[in-house]
Protein backbone atom coordinates (compact mmCIF):
# COMPACT_ATOMS: atom_id res chain seq x y z
CA UNK A 1 0.00 0.00 0.00
CA UNK A 2 1.35 3.55 -1.02
CA UNK A 3 1.40 5.65 1.42
CA UNK A 4 -0.26 9.10 1.18
CA UNK A 5 1.77 12.23 2.29
CA UNK A 6 -0.84 15.12 4.00
CA UNK A 7 -0.60 18.11 5.44
CA UNK A 8 -3.56 19.96 7.16
CA UNK A 9 -4.51 23.47 7.08
CA UNK A 10 -6.76 24.37 10.37
CA UNK A 11 -5.43 21.85 12.99
CA UNK A 12 -6.60 23.57 16.12
CA UNK A 13 -10.19 23.60 14.65
CA UNK A 14 -12.85 21.38 15.70
CA UNK A 15 -12.73 19.30 12.40
CA UNK A 16 -8.94 19.72 12.02
CA UNK A 17 -7.87 18.68 14.84
CA UNK A 18 -10.12 15.30 14.03
CA UNK A 19 -8.54 14.73 10.87
CA UNK A 20 -5.06 15.09 12.24
CA UNK A 21 -6.14 12.49 14.67
CA UNK A 22 -7.48 10.31 11.59
CA UNK A 23 -4.30 11.09 9.41
CA UNK A 24 -1.90 9.77 12.11
CA UNK A 25 -3.93 6.63 13.04
CA UNK A 26 -4.67 5.84 9.41
CA UNK A 27 -1.94 3.42 7.96
CA UNK A 28 -1.70 4.59 4.83
CA UNK A 29 -0.82 8.37 5.23
CA UNK A 30 1.70 10.08 6.43
CA UNK A 31 1.37 13.81 8.45
CA UNK A 32 4.07 16.03 6.80
CA UNK A 33 3.21 19.20 8.61
CA UNK A 34 0.17 21.24 8.96
CA UNK A 35 -0.27 25.02 8.93
CA UNK A 36 -1.69 27.16 11.35
CA UNK A 37 -2.26 30.93 12.12
CA UNK A 38 -0.05 30.90 15.05
CA UNK A 39 2.56 28.18 16.74
CA UNK A 40 5.52 28.73 13.92
CA UNK A 41 8.35 26.47 14.44
CA UNK A 42 6.42 24.31 16.97
CA UNK A 43 5.53 20.46 16.60
CA UNK A 44 2.20 19.12 16.75
CA UNK A 45 2.74 16.92 19.50
CA UNK A 46 3.24 20.98 21.62
CA UNK A 47 -0.65 22.04 21.30
CA UNK A 48 -3.33 20.87 23.41
CA UNK A 49 -5.46 18.20 22.37
CA UNK A 50 -3.66 17.25 19.25
CA UNK A 51 -1.71 13.75 19.23
CA UNK A 52 2.20 13.20 19.87
CA UNK A 53 3.18 13.75 16.52
CA UNK A 54 6.60 15.47 15.49
CA UNK A 55 5.10 16.84 12.64
CA UNK A 56 5.96 21.18 11.93
CA UNK A 57 4.06 23.75 12.03
CA UNK A 58 3.89 26.71 9.70
CA UNK A 59 2.04 29.57 9.68
CA UNK A 60 2.80 30.04 5.80
CA UNK A 61 1.47 27.78 3.58
CA UNK A 62 3.23 28.46 0.43
CA UNK A 63 6.50 27.74 2.88
CA UNK A 64 5.50 24.29 4.17
CA UNK A 65 4.80 22.85 0.69
CA UNK A 66 8.24 24.30 -0.36
CA UNK A 67 10.06 22.47 2.70
CA UNK A 68 8.15 19.37 2.56
CA UNK A 69 7.24 16.83 0.02
CA UNK A 70 3.25 16.75 0.20
CA UNK A 71 0.68 14.89 -1.88
CA UNK A 72 -2.41 16.49 -0.49
CA UNK A 73 -3.19 19.58 1.67
CA UNK A 74 -6.41 19.28 3.71
CA UNK A 75 -8.07 22.52 3.74
CA UNK A 76 -10.25 22.69 6.84
CA UNK A 77 -9.81 26.52 7.91
CA UNK A 78 -11.85 29.01 6.36
CA UNK A 79 -14.02 30.59 3.48
CA UNK A 80 -11.66 33.65 3.13
CA UNK A 81 -8.52 31.05 2.71
CA UNK A 82 -10.16 28.07 0.88
CA UNK A 83 -9.62 29.15 -2.90
CA UNK A 84 -6.25 31.01 -2.21
CA UNK A 85 -4.99 27.77 -0.33
CA UNK A 86 -6.28 26.05 -3.35
CA UNK A 87 -4.40 28.07 -5.54
CA UNK A 88 -1.21 27.70 -4.04
CA UNK A 89 -1.59 23.91 -3.98
CA UNK A 90 -1.62 23.53 -7.76
CA UNK A 91 1.30 26.16 -7.88
CA UNK A 92 3.16 22.99 -5.88
CA UNK A 93 1.66 20.08 -7.92
CA UNK A 94 -0.19 18.73 -4.48
CA UNK A 95 -4.13 17.62 -4.64
CA UNK A 96 -5.99 19.88 -2.20
CA UNK A 97 -9.18 18.55 -0.54
CA UNK A 98 -10.98 21.56 0.63
CA UNK A 99 -13.69 21.33 3.27
CA UNK A 100 -14.42 24.94 3.39
CA UNK A 101 -17.30 26.42 2.09
CA UNK A 102 -18.21 30.10 0.19
CA UNK A 103 -17.27 29.37 -3.55
CA UNK A 104 -19.20 30.83 -6.15
CA UNK A 105 -19.58 28.77 -9.29
CA UNK A 106 -17.46 31.22 -10.98
CA UNK A 107 -14.77 30.15 -8.71
CA UNK A 108 -15.46 26.33 -8.76
CA UNK A 109 -15.11 26.56 -12.54
CA UNK A 110 -11.82 28.57 -12.48
CA UNK A 111 -10.25 25.84 -9.94
CA UNK A 112 -11.67 23.42 -12.01
CA UNK A 113 -9.84 25.10 -15.08
CA UNK A 114 -6.72 25.09 -13.23
CA UNK A 115 -6.65 21.90 -11.85
CA UNK A 116 -7.37 19.99 -15.54
CA UNK A 117 -4.80 21.89 -16.96
CA UNK A 118 -2.26 20.87 -14.63
CA UNK A 119 -3.38 17.75 -14.27
CA UNK A 120 -4.03 17.62 -10.71
CA UNK A 121 -7.01 16.05 -8.78
CA UNK A 122 -9.09 18.50 -6.78
CA UNK A 123 -12.11 17.76 -4.10
CA UNK A 124 -14.38 20.57 -2.96
CA UNK A 125 -16.70 18.74 -0.37
CA UNK A 126 -19.52 21.39 1.52
CA UNK A 127 -20.39 18.06 3.54
CA UNK A 128 -17.65 14.77 4.55
CA UNK A 129 -20.41 13.11 6.34
CA UNK A 130 -21.52 10.18 4.06
CA UNK A 131 -24.97 10.13 5.61
CA UNK A 132 -25.41 14.10 4.82
CA UNK A 133 -24.42 13.43 1.23
CA UNK A 134 -27.31 10.02 1.23
CA UNK A 135 -29.48 12.85 2.75
CA UNK A 136 -28.75 15.12 -0.69
CA UNK A 137 -29.19 12.28 -3.16
CA UNK A 138 -32.66 10.90 -1.67
CA UNK A 139 -34.11 15.02 -1.62
CA UNK A 140 -32.69 15.07 -5.27
CA UNK A 141 -35.33 11.74 -6.13
CA UNK A 142 -37.83 12.90 -4.08
CA UNK A 143 -37.77 16.53 -5.89
CA UNK A 144 -39.14 14.88 -8.90
CA UNK A 145 -42.18 14.08 -7.86
CA UNK A 146 -42.80 16.22 -4.47
CA UNK A 147 -41.45 19.82 -6.09
CA UNK A 148 -42.36 21.86 -3.14
CA UNK A 149 -39.78 22.17 -0.99
CA UNK A 150 -38.18 24.15 1.79
CA UNK A 151 -34.59 23.26 3.45
CA UNK A 152 -33.57 24.45 7.21
CA UNK A 153 -30.27 23.80 7.88
CA UNK A 154 -29.06 24.10 11.72
CA UNK A 155 -25.16 25.06 12.47
CA UNK A 156 -23.20 26.00 15.71
CA UNK A 157 -22.95 29.51 16.48
CA UNK A 158 -19.22 29.31 15.46
CA UNK A 159 -20.15 29.18 11.83
CA UNK A 160 -19.47 31.51 9.43
CA UNK A 161 -21.14 31.57 6.26
CA UNK A 162 -25.11 31.13 5.98
CA UNK A 163 -26.77 29.44 4.30
CA UNK A 164 -24.19 26.42 4.61
CA UNK A 165 -22.47 24.97 1.58
CA UNK A 166 -24.61 21.49 1.81
CA UNK A 167 -27.99 23.79 1.93
CA UNK A 168 -26.83 25.25 -1.13
CA UNK A 169 -25.51 22.24 -2.72
CA UNK A 170 -28.69 20.26 -1.95
CA UNK A 171 -30.57 23.30 -3.64
CA UNK A 172 -28.26 23.14 -6.43
CA UNK A 173 -29.00 19.11 -6.86
CA UNK A 174 -32.73 19.56 -6.15
CA UNK A 175 -32.73 22.03 -8.79
CA UNK A 176 -31.48 19.69 -11.51
CA UNK A 177 -34.33 17.49 -11.71
CA UNK A 178 -37.32 20.37 -10.15
CA UNK A 179 -38.03 23.41 -12.77
CA UNK A 180 -37.86 26.88 -11.13
CA UNK A 181 -41.15 27.54 -9.07
CA UNK A 182 -42.36 30.35 -6.95
CA UNK A 183 -43.63 28.92 -3.45
CA UNK A 184 -46.03 30.13 -0.80
CA UNK A 185 -49.22 32.70 -1.82
CA UNK A 186 -48.69 35.01 -4.65
CA UNK A 187 -49.08 38.07 -2.43
CA UNK A 188 -47.13 36.44 0.38
CA UNK A 189 -45.12 39.75 2.23
CA UNK A 190 -42.72 39.53 4.37
CA UNK A 191 -43.37 41.62 7.77
CA UNK A 192 -39.98 41.14 9.27
CA UNK A 193 -37.29 40.96 6.09
CA UNK A 194 -35.56 37.86 5.85
CA UNK A 195 -38.61 35.50 7.13
CA UNK A 196 -38.58 33.58 4.43
CA UNK A 197 -35.06 32.58 4.16
CA UNK A 198 -32.33 32.52 1.47
CA UNK A 199 -34.51 31.67 -2.41
CA UNK A 200 -32.87 29.81 -4.88
CA UNK A 201 -35.23 29.54 -7.65
CA UNK A 202 -38.22 29.47 -5.55
CA UNK A 203 -36.99 27.11 -2.64
CA UNK A 204 -36.58 28.69 0.71
CA UNK A 205 -33.39 27.95 2.40
CA UNK A 206 -33.70 28.94 6.63
CA UNK A 207 -30.56 29.27 8.52
CA UNK A 208 -30.24 28.16 12.33
CA UNK A 209 -27.08 29.02 14.48
CA UNK A 210 -27.37 28.02 18.44
CA UNK A 211 -24.44 26.72 20.48
CA UNK A 212 -24.44 23.09 21.40
CA UNK A 213 -25.73 22.47 17.68
CA UNK A 214 -23.01 20.74 15.10
CA UNK A 215 -24.24 20.37 11.80
CA UNK A 216 -27.68 19.46 10.66
CA UNK A 217 -30.20 19.45 8.09
CA UNK A 218 -33.79 18.63 7.14
CA UNK A 219 -35.31 18.98 3.49
CA UNK A 220 -38.93 19.25 3.69
CA UNK A 221 -41.26 18.40 0.67
CA UNK A 222 -45.36 19.18 0.47
CA UNK A 223 -48.00 17.49 -1.45
CA UNK A 224 -51.84 17.05 -1.27
CA UNK A 225 -52.38 15.82 1.61
CA UNK A 226 -48.83 14.71 2.33
CA UNK A 227 -45.57 15.64 3.55
CA UNK A 228 -42.42 14.20 3.72
CA UNK A 229 -39.32 15.20 5.92
CA UNK A 230 -35.32 13.76 5.00
CA UNK A 231 -33.19 14.76 7.61
CA UNK A 232 -29.38 14.03 9.01
CA UNK A 233 -27.33 14.99 11.89
CA UNK A 234 -24.01 15.26 12.71
CA UNK A 235 -23.69 14.59 16.47
CA UNK A 236 -19.99 14.38 16.40
CA UNK A 237 -17.13 15.38 14.10
CA UNK A 238 -15.83 11.99 13.80
CA UNK A 239 -19.08 11.77 11.61
CA UNK A 240 -16.80 13.75 8.78
CA UNK A 241 -13.75 11.59 9.03
CA UNK A 242 -14.83 8.50 6.87
CA UNK A 243 -15.52 11.49 4.08
CA UNK A 244 -12.75 12.67 4.45
CA UNK A 245 -10.36 9.63 4.50
CA UNK A 246 -12.07 8.58 1.27
CA UNK A 247 -11.31 12.31 -0.10
CA UNK A 248 -7.81 11.78 0.26
CA UNK A 249 -7.47 8.69 -1.23
CA UNK A 250 -9.73 9.56 -3.96
CA UNK A 251 -8.28 12.49 -5.29
CA UNK A 252 -4.88 11.24 -5.62
CA UNK A 253 -6.65 9.49 -8.87
CA UNK A 254 -8.22 11.95 -10.81
CA UNK A 255 -7.38 14.83 -12.56
CA UNK A 256 -10.26 17.03 -12.20
CA UNK A 257 -12.04 19.36 -9.60
CA UNK A 258 -14.98 17.51 -8.27
CA UNK A 259 -17.13 19.19 -6.35
CA UNK A 260 -19.60 17.11 -4.20
CA UNK A 261 -18.92 14.19 -2.14
CA UNK A 262 -21.89 12.59 -3.84
CA UNK A 263 -19.92 12.30 -7.09
CA UNK A 264 -17.24 9.92 -5.96
CA UNK A 265 -19.43 7.34 -3.65
CA UNK A 266 -21.95 4.83 -5.20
Amino acid sequence: METIRVAIAGPRGKMGREAVKMVEEAANFQLMAVVDSKNEGKKVRDIDGLPASDAPIYTSLEECLTAHDVDVLVDLTAPAFGKKHMEIAFAHGVRPVVGTTGFTEADIEELRKTAEEKGIGAIIAPNFAIGAILMMKFAQVAAKYLPDVEIIEMHHDRKLDAPSGTAIKTAQLIREVREAKEQGHPDEREELQGARGANLDGMHIHSVRLPGLVAHQEVLFGGVGQTLKIRHDSIDRTSFMPGVKLSIETVMGIDTLVYGLENIIE
